[in-house]
């Protein structure tokens, strides 16, 4: 697991776990992909990363005092092209 990655820091990170990929916002966390949990050591292993990394941002969400009850999505608007 890269350790490196921290909860809700910036706009950019993402790492994956097994085929789900998680995309770092400093507003939430996106997890997009499958992930299969096979009874074995490597499903093992990647249970621990995902174990590991909501750990890390359950922390966050708890050490944060003023957390609000709910964040507002807004919903996607169209832009026009800057390159036409």
């Amino acid at each position: 697991m890269d350790n490196e990655f921290q909860p809700f820091a910036n706009e950019s990170d993402v790492i994956r776990i097994g085929g789900l990929e998680i995309e770092n916002r400093v507003d939430r966390l996106t997890l997009t992909g499958d992930l299969v949990l096979s009874r074995d050591r490597v499903g093992l292993a990647l249970a621990r990363e995902l174990h590991a990394l909501l750990g890390r941002a359950i922390a966050t969400m708890e050490s944060d005092p003023g957390l609000p009850e709910r964040i507002e999505v807004l919903p996607a608007r169209s832009v026009s092209n800057p390159f036409s």
